[in-house]
Parts: structure tokens; sequence; C-alpha cells
């Protein structure tokens, strides 16, 4: 079992997206959801990381928590969606890992991305090439990795 640290910037259920300010060492509204589309679950990132896109690289904690910006949680890595988005003729890759937190009880059995109902991947899938699509740039899923590839990506991108 790999155990990550990571930090929530925008909560479950909210239409508000959070980003960290490292300037202000705190969070900034960055922008609001249209009405009716929330963040599926809480969505954050893993600390002294950088992915392809500049940014820490991106983590979905899936779980039955209501947290908060800023709430620091130990998670077991069960895998990763990697994905590529594109911009203004310029693409990256930017993946979603994904992790349950150890004090979650009601995913507790979840080990691996395989023992994940194939609706919940589909449905945050079809909420990054929405979210994105919102933003102008094309989120393209491309595979699902188990938690020890997902372990190497973010071993690669410590900074």
């Amino acid at each position: 079992m790999e155990t990550i640290t990571a930090i929530v910037e925008t909560p479950k259920g909210s239409n508000a997206k959070y980003n960290y300010d490292e300037q202000h060492n705190g969070f900034k509204l960055k922008k609001l959801l249209p009405a009716g589309m929330v963040f599926p679950f809480d969505f954050g990132f893993i600390p002294s990381t950088r992915g392809g896109d500049g940014d820490p690289l991106d983590v979905i904690i899936l779980s039955e928590i209501k947290s908060f910006p800023g709430c620091i949680m130990d998670c077991r890595l069960i895998g990763a969606i990697t994905a590529s988005q594109s911009a203004k003729g310029k693409t990256v890759r930017n993946d979603r890992l994904l992790a349950v937190p150890l004090a979650s009880q009601l995913f507790e059995t979840i080990r691996s991305i395989n023992n994940l109902p194939k609706d919940i991947i589909t449905q945050l899938e079809s909420f990054f090439i929405n979210y994105n699509k919102l933003e102008g740039k094309t989120f393209k899923p491309l595979k699902h990795i188990g938690a020890q590839q997902a372990l190497k990506l973010i071993k690669t991108n410590i900074q």
C-alpha cells in the first residue's frame, strides 16, 4: 500500500474552483462553475511535485468526507487516469492521480483503480472533459494505471 499526502484545493460538492496561491500562502478563488456543475470529489494536489502543466500533480480524493480548502490528508494511492490537455496549440500531460483517505470508511476496501465502479471513472473523465472545455481546453483521458505506476509518476515529478 502506497501512502501519499494530499492537500485539498477544491472540496467535493463545490461549484467554486480554488487554487493554492504560493505568494500569499493561501487558497484563492479561481472561478465559479456553471449552475449545476460541482466537483464530484475533493480535488487537490501532491505537495513538492510539478507536472507537465507546471502545477503540482493533481489528485482526486475519493471519499465520503466533506473537507475544505487546505485540508491535508494521508491517502492510499490507488492509481491514476493519465491524460493530455491541449490549449492554444500546446499539449501537455495533465494526469489525475486517484487516492482514498486513510480515514475513509465507505471507500476502505478500495485498493486499486480496478476496484472502483466503472461509472465513477466515467463520471470523473466526463467532468474533467467538460470542465476543461469551459476554459477553452481539451482534456483527453489516455489510460488508467495502477498504484505502482502512479507512484512512479509522482517520483519522477518530485521537485
